[in-house]
């Protein structure tokens, strides 16, 4: 059980770790929206995909944010053996969204502005290969596009240190177990989220105003 020390307004707070799952309980995702005609899909890992998924369903033009595994084999797909660290998987989130409102290069800016590109198979006190930072891509497009975005955020020096995104094809997605689907909306009290994933959402409401939806999942589920 990975144990996290954070400093907090409030003083210090002992908080678990991603890997640590006490009670979980799932919530229903909001079915009712029409689908637009035409929809596209990005898969990016960032850490504990909690806080990726919760992050990016504040955007408005993504309809959906799923949490799985990407980067290993279908047979040990599975959280008990993906939190080894040793199944060549990576935790990642598979994001639905409309590109008429939303484009993918405007998702990899939020995905870089939320997360640590620049350590190595690490997030914080979320430590192993199954955390590392990566843009797993469909087709040669999105490489492109991200290799071009890594590129300007180098030239620009934005960090300190280099940036270790890993651009990995995607050969494969597979869903995460339901308790981790939507696990931030269920959860809102519990110590890894209040630490760990809500301070991410609240950075990409401050940096990207323009882009949230009218109503946060989070406001909707309370």
């Amino acid at each position: 059980m990975t144990i996290l020390y954070l400093s907090m307004l409030a003083g210090l707070a002992l908080l678990v770790g991603c890997a640590d799952v006490s009670n979980p309980q799932p919530a229903a995702k909001d079915s009712s929206a029409k689908p637009p005609a035409v929809t596209a899909r990005a898969v990016f890992a960032g850490g504990c995909f909690w806080c990726v998924e919760a992050v990016f369903e504040e955007l408005d033009g993504v309809i959906d944010a799923v949490s799985g595994y990407a980067g290993g084999p279908a047979n040990l797909a599975h959280y008990d053996r993906v939190s080894n660290g040793d199944t060549g998987h990576a935790e990642v989130v598979m994001i639905i969204y409309d590109p008429a409102k939303i484009s993918y290069e405007k998702l990899l800016e939020v995905h870089f502005a939320t997360h640590d590109p620049t350590t190595l198979n690490r997030q914080g006190n979320d430590v192993g290969p199954q955390y590392r930072s990566a843009i797993f891509y469909a087709k040669e497009q999105e490489k492109q596009v991200a290799e071009a975005y890594i590129r300007k955020l180098t030239e620009a020096g934005v960090y300190s240190r280099p940036i270790v995104t890993m651009l990995e094809p995607l050969d494969g997605f597979y869903p995460a177990e339901t308790y981790h689907q939507n696990y931030v909306c269920a959860n809102p009290r519990q110590n890894y989220v209040q630490g760990v994933a809500l301070p991410k959402v609240d950075k990409v409401r401050h940096q990207f105003p323009d882009l949230l939806k009218d109503q946060s999942p989070l406001d909707a589920a309370r």
